[in-house]
């Protein structure tokens, strides 16, 4: 019998509904979990069998379930009906005394709803075996949404605490060691400051004192401080208690393992704990949502410190190390922000002397530069692309390098303060003994981690092909498990279509190249002078956008994409389907977001060729070059509108919009597929399971950081081409924050408490972008800047050490009566006649034996290029192992604390254990003074031994009643 049951003859029960919405009617036990389903009553016609003893009682009625076919095939009605009538006879011969059997003829979808109905009924009835406690509501209407609210008792908490090995408070405090000297001045002195950053949330009353924690464990009440029952475990441990009981406990229907594989098989279609009350509202009740959506989940609170312990004790550590994670990321984009702004201003104060600059922008020097296409091009002096060259002064100065060095070695101090502040969140969160607890369960089997639903399918398919479900062999089925030939199949797939979406990128890059090689040409044919003088500024900035159009829907589909990759493999577990999505996902979402930057930065004008022996695609169209003043320019717009165009669009819009639009399509679903009837027990006001089964469930933190991720790299990766992307990311985060935080607290399903220890892969994905960011900024400087030529020419070509004769040192000269026919300009209108032009190169000129090869200044700056590219790397590479050396991954004060909770636990149970033994002896003693007095018999001492209660007068008490309230 399911506790507080409501049938259809209980009609008001409804309105007595708990005020709060968070607990049974009977406004005491709390509601834990929660299981929504979607029923359909039976709209076939009920036969009634002849001579039927009573008459027929909806509640005690009997469906024999048939669905009409015969052997021979369709039967006529007369048939069927006698069919029936003898169905029905030998039904009561089978089950005698049933008053009011009848015959149900079912529709294959009325058959498909009874089957899930009883599959939840013996769901439902082995949770209560298992101890839980169930209330439900009655289904009144013809179809419709119904809810099975489920607590949690006392006795089935504690037992899974302890099989679980939670962690609770003791009765034991200890004091926190506090850093002593300099450093406790500046921490205070840091305290006040901050002040008025802080969240007003509720705070431990001394914060100098620590409970001593130890798992959980019914034999040893007596160490725990237990002073209400139904407060000792929180809301999110009760469900998380729960969820562990609702994935274990399975069903005989199709021999599904767990609440996954019923709501994967449509019985059930949703489970989640309820959110704490509502998170709006003037009323003075306060409550955990309510008051993280006042001091963390408004944009109107920007400028606070996040409640990181209040979000981990409401959502869990898992999502509370995300929060951590995402603040000290967000504080350590101010300092780089600070320096980047800096450089950046140091390009504006430098541009009026930058020599080069200055030579490219004076017309005196007249370089007449060779045609930019074939026959519709003319000549033209550089003198015209001055602006260029003075815009990328500002990114392409000696600043840039210091900058880079400086990005390199703030990645490696973030990731190293993150170590620091993950080891200290474990501690004070209880965490630091994860591992070994997880080795406990896991090793003696008390639980091992729940596999997923499609794995369970899979292994049953492959159970029934193999033909072995029987009683026999049923001990080797429970050992039988899918092998690597099960997910060949899978593995294959994965290998071909992630080398598909790779060369898919790679084809949409192309594409863009296409349309920037065909729109330029296309543009030269223009007979206004407008158009043809700004062909490069508007083939660039059409070309940016429809490269961040195409990046940003090839994202959703790889998305998609990865997710179903990694769905096909089947991994047995949520953690390992978890790990492989990460990896697909990022993989192929940064080729697509990176392969346009990369083309831009290192192959861009690299393969164009020579005046007279250019590089054609399609036989007519010339491979594009980089603008006079270098491609840096470029890579910086590329860089910087991709940047911007994903957080504005992709990470703020969409975040916005699309869960609110999928709320939306949920609720008109909802109100077309349920019909409009009045429900007598429904209650005026939606309760709280109401409201969020309204919300969008959680779906796991995958995209969450998987945006920060690839922010990362467009902040660490090319940023010596754009120094102010630590800024815009920056401003983008004081918003993500916030952004993540309401949608945490108004627009989702209250997520599962997942103890995590760490960030898990991501550490290792982030660690891997900072190498990278190292070889790649040593490239970006060493070959698409002008640094390197720039320092060769001022310290080996120069005759006075300066600058001055830079860009005629650049420029190579070629004959331009050399030009392939039809290739010369037609129709020039260029003032004078030119009978040579210049190219951006270092070749021999017409006249040298060896015209047009590569000079010795060529292979000297290649030569210098590679060795700074080893040079950097190297240095930066020495500075980052060494600032991970000197910065210890746990702090000290951590470490000794850890150190000394280990030796107070020890004393704390010796201490416990003393007292239980000098109890003892006391009544031993006190026995043996009976004895000699002769008042008591030897009965009486057993039962005194034994610490059994006596009567009120001169009764003896157990010792474990002294040391625990319970």
């Amino acid at each position: 019998v399911i506790n507080n049951y409501m049938d259809g003859t209980q009609g008001g029960a409804r309105d007595k509904a708990s005020p709060s919405g968070l607990h049974f009617r009977d406004s005491k036990r709390k509601v834990d979990y929660v299981l929504a389903y979607h029923y359909r009553r039976r709209l076939a016609q009920h036969v009634p069998i002849a001579a039927s003893p009573e008459p027929t009682r909806g509640s005690a009625s009997v469906g024999l379930v048939w669905n009409g076919s015969t052997r021979e095939g369709r039967a006529e009605p007369q048939q069927q009906q006698q069919q029936q009538q003898d169905n029905g006879q030998h039904a009561l011969r089978e089950w005698p005394g049933l008053p009011g059997l009848e015959v149900v003829e079912l529709s294959p979808l009325d058959a498909l709803e009874e089957e899930k109905r009883l599959q939840r009924e013996e769901y439902e009835r082995n949770l209560l075996e298992a101890g839980l406690e169930i209330e439900k509501d009655p289904e009144n209407k013809s179809q419709g949404l119904s809810f099975v609210r489920i607590h949690a008792p006392w006795q089935v908490l504690s037992r899974e605490a302890e099989l679980l090995k939670i962690k609770m408070p003791t009765k034991k405090m200890y004091e926190i060691t506090e850093e002593k000297g300099i450093l406790k001045t500046i921490n205070e002195i840091w305290c006040k400051l901050t002040e008025p950053l802080q969240p007003q949330v509720p705070q431990q009353e001394n914060t100098k004192m620590k409970t001593l924690s130890y798992p959980f464990s019914r034999e040893k009440m007596y160490l725990y401080n237990i002073k209400d029952k139904d407060t000792f475990f929180d809301n999110a441990t009760r469900s998380r208690i729960v969820r562990e009981i609702l994935k274990r406990t399975s069903t005989k229907a199709r021999n599904s393992m767990g609440i996954g594989t019923l709501i994967a098989n449509n019985v059930y279609d949703a489970a989640y704990p309820l959110h704490d009350g509502e998170y709006e509202g003037q009323d003075d009740d306060m409550n955990e949502r309510k008051l993280l959506y006042q001091e963390w989940a408004r944009y109107g609170v920007f400028y606070k410190f996040q409640p990181i312990d209040l979000i981990r004790k409401y959502f869990g550590e898992k999502i509370g190390l995300y929060f951590a994670w995402l603040g000290l990321y967000t504080e350590f984009l101010i300092p780089s922000s600070v320096v980047g702004i800096i450089v950046f201003l140091y390009g504006c104060v430098t541009i009026e002397s930058d020599i080069p600059s200055k030579e490219m922008c004076d017309q005196r020097n007249a370089f007449t530069m060779c045609p930019l296409c074939d026959k519709f091009c003319d000549y033209w002096n550089l003198s015209s692309a001055c602006a260029t060259a003075r815009a990328s002064h500002l990114f392409d100065n000696p600043a840039t390098v210091f900058f880079s060095i400086f990005m390199a070695l703030w990645a490696t101090m973030f990731l190293e303060q993150w170590k620091r502040l993950q080891m200290r969140l474990s501690y004070f969160w209880d965490l630091t003994g994860l591992e070994e607890e997880e080795v406990t369960m896991f090793g003696f089997g008390f639980f091992q981690e729940h596999p997923r639903p499609e794995y369970e399918t899979k292994l049953l398919q492959k159970k029934l092909k193999n033909k072995n479900i029987t009683t026999e062999n049923s001990n080797e089925n429970e050992k039988e498990k899918l092998t690597w030939s099960d997910r060949m199949p899978g593995y294959a797939a994965n290998f071909g279509l992630i080398l598909f979406m790779i060369m898919l990128t790679f084809s949409a890059v192309f594409g863009v190249i296409v349309y920037r090689i065909t729109t330029a040409a296309a543009l030269s044919f223009s007979t206004n002078e407008t158009t043809r003088s700004n062909v490069r500024v508007t083939v660039t900035a059409t070309a940016v956008i429809l490269n961040l159009v195409v990046v940003l829907i090839l994202d959703e589909i790889y998305g998609a994409v990865a997710k179903w990759l990694t769905e096909i493999e089947i991994p047995k577990t949520e953690k390992t389907f978890e790990e492989r999505l990460v990896l697909k996902a990022f993989l192929l979402k940064f080729v697509n977001s990176y392969a346009s930057i990369f083309y831009v930065a290192f192959f861009k004008g690299r393969f164009v060729g020579r005046p007279g022996r250019y590089v054609y695609v399609f036989e007519s169209y010339r491979m594009e070059e980089c603008a006079p003043g270098g491609c840096l320019m470029e890579l910086c717009i590329q860089l910087s509108i991709i940047m911007l165009g994903k957080q504005l669009i992709q990470n703020n819009l969409f975040e916005i919009g699309i869960p609110k639009l999928k709320k939306l399509l949920r609720k008109l679903k909802d109100e077309r597929t349920e019909p409009k009837e009045t429900d007598t027990n429904q209650s005026k006001d939606p309760q709280q399971w109401d409201l969020d089964y309204v919300l969008e469930p959680f779906t796991g933190l995958t995209p969450e950081y998987m945006e920060m991720i690839i922010q990362f790299g467009f902040v660490t990766l090319f940023v010596a081409s754009f120094p102010l992307a630590p800024l815009f990311a920056l401003l983008n985060n004081i918003i993500e924050v916030r952004l993540d935080a309401k949608k945490f607290v108004t627009e989702l399903r209250r997520p599962d408490t997942v103890r995590a220890k760490d960030i898990g892969i991501w550490y290792n994905i982030l660690s891997g972008i900072g190498k990278l960011s190292v070889i790649i900024n040593a490239f970006v400087i060493a070959v698409t800047s002008d640094f390197i030529p720039r320092l060769m020419y001022q310290y080996a070509y120069s005759q006075n050490g300066t600058m001055h004769g830079f860009i005629n040192h650049t420029l190579s000269y070629f004959n331009v009566s050399q030009l392939k026919a039809g290739t010369q300009p037609e129709n020039s209108l260029f003032a004078q006649e030119v009978s040579f032009c210049r190219f951006k190169d270092y070749r021999e000129p017409p006249w040298s034996p060896h015209q047009y090869e590569f000079s010795k200044q060529f292979w000297a700056v290649l030569s210098a290029r590679l060795a700074f590219v080893i040079l950097f790397q190297n240095l930066v590479m020495f500075l980052s192992v060494l600032v991970d050396w000197i910065i210890p991954d746990i702090p000290k004060d951590i470490s000794e604390q850890i150190k000394k909770e280990k030796t107070l636990l020890v004393d704390f149970f010796l201490k416990e254990e003393h007292e239980k033994l000098k109890l003892i002896e006391s009544f031993i003693a006190r026995d043996k003074r009976k004895h000699r007095s002769g008042t008591k018999s030897k009965r009486t001492r057993a039962a005194s031994f034994s610490q059994c209660h006596r009567s009120p007068k001169g009764s003896y008490t157990s010792f474990s009643s002294q040391h625990t309230v319970v």
